[in-house]
């Protein structure tokens, strides 16, 4: 993938950063606590073990400085614990010997200015997560990281490996430049289809039945805004929310988006798919698309798509949900996370069920895969150390998950809703197929074939709180509620259905796109959301994708299927 674009941003962080001054890295090398070795041949032993093996432990204190990405609520950690000491610090503390020393914490943009400025100076912390695949690759063109190749096949665990594995070959490819591993990926676990999250209690107050097809959702939206069994008053019940961008972009899923509603009628915007010739086309471009965007214009006119959407941030839409304006979204498995925990703590009687919506005449639910990887960790060139980034996965993603298993503290982040941007490198590893092992462990506990101590540490933590809601329904917290519908009720929906992948194949970003590629994606939104809302006629559709095909379309089609061949 050109750098090009990337290298702009940096010449442009150039420019804007004369006056500031990134902190000074301290000596990673000076031991901190003296050494438990007590004679060079031990000293040199253990640090040939520390530095070769997953788990072995460094003979003295190897402190790291660190680009640390942070998240919102100082990512809800207990009062009193900072990203340099928490459970997370103190057990890679215990088993390695390692502490971080951030130079920033930053969330989100800001982060992303950070790494920019770091990069643009050329003094770069010993380790940091990239968000960015031109990052990546204009820190590799430019020799400015480690090459983590030995480290990996030394220090990562096998157990993380396997991990990596069940993703295929996709996720490590990405990550591999000639033939070398130079940053380790975070993996993107598998969600499934969106599910419809509808306000249960509504639908009892009314006698709805739960919804099997979209006309059935549409219906039962429809039934909520005319009866306001809510009693927001007529007219003030919102119909389905949705975000502007209308569908997950490519690879991934998105909550408040419609892509079931687009499956429906086969199509599947924004992914590189196969068409049924075989060839690999773009989605939002294919004729099924302009079939799916007149239904929505219809939901839109009669307003169970919400009229207003086109205005509405996430933040608005989540205070509808809690403020219980609004019964009706698409979701993924995870909603009661967010936003519903806070809807159920603002309203106990508010009770949201999850629905899997048929997409097919056979009854299955057809939905696009994502993309297999998250954020990358590097590690600066010259760092004496690079193999602690595979040391302390190991820790954090096998060590700590299933054999730590009485790690408490560990536990209560997970009950707690502590969110992964509290370790030290901010990122999850996991199987492919996480959600179906833990709920299928979650449910042998429960029907007696297993017993809560086969489970490891994180399907432990999320027993306690499933099996707290279920000793106490009416009375239980939000956060045990939380749980217990999204890693069991709406795990079981997705486990028991009949779905059919759609294999999104391409993720990156052609030569073309690089100098392209934004006008296109605006070119797509505009008319989109013009057709939805009846600005334009449905027949604008044609012209767009005439316009889209001839404005570097054509060329970027081209591109991808050289690269997925």
């Amino acid at each position: 993938m050109p750098a090009m674009k990337y290298l702009k941003k940096i010449i442009t962080c150039v420019l804007t950063i004369t006056l500031i001054i990134i902190c000074g890295c301290q000596d990673n090398n000076t031991p901190s606590n003296p050494s438990k070795a007590t004679t060079d041949a031990e000293y040199e032993s253990a640090m040939h073990i520390a530095e070769t093996t997953p788990l072995g432990r460094y003979p003295e204190q190897l402190t790291y400085t660190l680009g640390k990405l942070s998240g919102a609520n100082n990512s809800n950690l207990p009062q009193g614990e900072t990203y340099e000491n928490n459970a997370y610090t103190q057990i890679l503390n215990e088993i390695l010997n390692v502490q971080n020393q951030d130079i920033f914490e930053a969330a989100d943009d800001q982060y992303d200015d950070n790494v920019s400025m770091v990069i643009a100076q050329k003094d770069l912390p010993d380790v940091m997560i990239v968000q960015d695949m031109d990052e990546l690759q204009y820190l590799v063109e430019n020799d400015m990281i480690e090459d983590l190749t030995d480290s990996y096949n030394n220090c990562m665990s096998e157990t993380v490996k396997n991990i990596y594995k069940s993703y295929g070959s996709s996720i490590m490819d990405v990550v591999t430049f000639d033939d070398r591993i130079m940053a380790i990926p975070e993996t993107n676990i598998s969600d499934g289809p969106n599910l419809i999250w509808l306000r249960k209690d509504w639908m009892d107050k009314l006698g709805l039945d739960a919804p099997r097809t979209l006309s059935d959702a549409e219906e039962i939206i429809r039934q909520f805004i005319e009866k306001d069994p809510g009693n927001n008053g007529e007219g003030n019940t919102v119909g389905l929310v949705a975000d502007t961008s209308l569908c997950g972009g490519c690879g991934y899923s998105s909550e408040y988006t419609l892509d079931i509603v687009f499956a429906a009628y086969g199509a599947f915007p924004k992914q590189w798919i196969k068409d049924g010739d075989g060839n690999v086309v773009y989605g939002s471009v294919q004729p099924e698309a302009k079939k799916a965007l007149e239904h929505i214009h219809e939901m839109y006119e009669e307003g169970i798509l919400d009229q207003n959407f086109l205005m509405r941030t996430s933040s608005n839409i989540i205070e509808l949900i809690v403020n219980g304006q609004c019964g009706s979204f698409f979701g993924p498995w995870w909603a009661p996370n967010n936003p519903l925990m806070d809807a159920v703590a603002a309203d106990p009687t508010a009770k949201w069920e999850p629905y899997l919506l048929a997409t097919e005449e056979n009854g299955s639910t057809s939905y696009h895969t994502q993309v297999p990887y998250g954020n990358f960790v590097v590690v600066k060139k010259g760092y004496e150390h690079p193999e602690i980034v595979c040391k302390i996965i190991s820790v954090l993603f096998d060590y700590v998950r299933y054999e730590d298993k009485d790690n408490q503290a560990i536990k209560d982040y997970y009950k707690l809703n502590v969110d992964p941007t509290a370790r030290p490198l901010a990122m999850n590893v996991d199987y492919n197929n996480a959600l179906q092992i833990c709920y299928g462990e979650l449910n042998h506990v429960f029907s007696g074939v297993r017993q809560p101590d086969d489970l490891n540490l994180l399907e432990q933590s999320y027993y306690e709180a499933c099996d707290s809601y279920l000793k106490n329904e009416d009375n239980a917290s939000s956060e045990d509620w939380a749980a217990y519908t999204s890693r069991i009720t709406a795990c079981k929906i997705l486990n028991d259905a009949r779905t059919n992948k759609v294999e999104s194949l391409y993720f990156g970003e052609t030569e073309t796109m690089v100098s392209d590629w934004w006008y296109l994606e605006n070119l797509e939104s505009d008319t989109y959301l013009k057709i939805v809302t009846g600005e334009a006629d449905l027949d604008e559709f044609d012209s767009f994708v005439d316009n889209w095909y001839k404005t570097g379309g054509t060329t970027i089609t081209k591109e991808v299927r050289r690269e997925c061949q």
